[in-house]
């Protein structure tokens, strides 16, 4: 019997957990919200920020993108196939149920070709995984241990189908490209949001490895001085960044538009200070 599936008007969220998720900060970050026309977002990640503004109907053009070629072909794949998608991860979830430990591994070592297959591995190792952690080897291959989950929600429909609705207005752009690339077309007016990758602020919370690639300090030097190119371009920009001496350092000349956020990070289950840089 074939399914049917409506489509839920409800505010959509995440649908899977990413290292630096920005969802306990939304507070602080909407009081920081200048008017704009078009929003550019390079680091998209798990899309809280995206997700909180979009959601608010604003009549804007939005340009959001990401270097991990998986994440962006889920978002592609929720918003022309969520059907599909939904289908797969309710098979995932049933054989879960019956052997978590055997079938997550099982799983993990696979290695779909299938556009459905490769998201919906993706999203079931992300709600099952060790803390969401999302992190690969040099290989690009994902390598998080099972988690200690009772019923972890594998399938979250409701949410599938918003996230679905919302990506499939025309004013959506959704890419897989550098920073740099993402951003060298926004101009005057427009609200650039940056949240890339942390600076470790220690040796051991060393962790940068999203794509297979380290977003290393060069990058972070790369990124302030994109920051200040549109600076002069007078793009409103707000970045965020964790609290280590080299990003003081690197943008100390915007220190009068320097926040400091206390926020939780389950990855390292310490409390821990984040920067958020604001230029209006």
């Amino acid at each position: 019997m074939k399914q049917e599936y409506r489509l839920i008007s409800s505010t959509p969220k995440p649908f899977v957990k990413w290292a630096g998720g920005k969802r306990q900060l939304l507070p602080v970050i909407a009081n920081h919200v200048p008017k704009f026309e078009r929003y550019f977002e390079p680091f998209l990640g798990g899309g809280a920020v995206f997700f909180s503004l979009v959601s608010q109907e604003r009549r804007v053009k939005w340009f959001v993108s990401d270097l991990n070629s998986d994440l962006v072909l889920s978002y592609v794949t929720i918003r022309d196939r969520v059907k599909e998608l939904i289908s797969a991860l309710e098979l995932h979830s049933a054989y879960y149920s019956k052997n978590a430990s055997s079938y997550y591994y099982k799983i993990r070592e696979s290695n779909p070709k299938g556009q459905i297959d490769k998201v919906s591995k993706l999203i079931f190792l992300n709600k099952t995984c060790f803390n969401g952690l999302y992190r690969v080897n040099s290989k690009g291959k994902f390598n998080v241990p099972l988690g200690k989950y009772v019923n972890p929600n594998i399938v979250n429909k409701e949410n599938l189908l918003a996230v679905s609705e919302i990506l499939q207005s025309k004013e959506i752009s959704i890419k897989c490209q550098d920073f740099e690339r993402a951003l060298k077309n926004a101009s005057s007016g427009d609200f650039v949001y940056l949240d890339p990758p942390y600076q470790p602020v220690s040796e051991t919370a060393n962790f940068t490895s999203y794509t297979g690639k380290d977003f290393g300090y060069e990058d972070q030097e790369r990124l302030f001085a994109k920051f200040k190119a549109l600076d002069k371009k007078g793009v409103k920009v707000l970045l965020s960044n964790s609290k280590s001496d080299e990003i003081i350092e690197l943008f100390d000349e915007f220190s009068d538009g320097i926040i400091e956020i206390n926020a939780n990070r389950f990855i390292n289950s310490v409390s821990r200070k984040e920067l958020a840089t604001l230029n209006f």
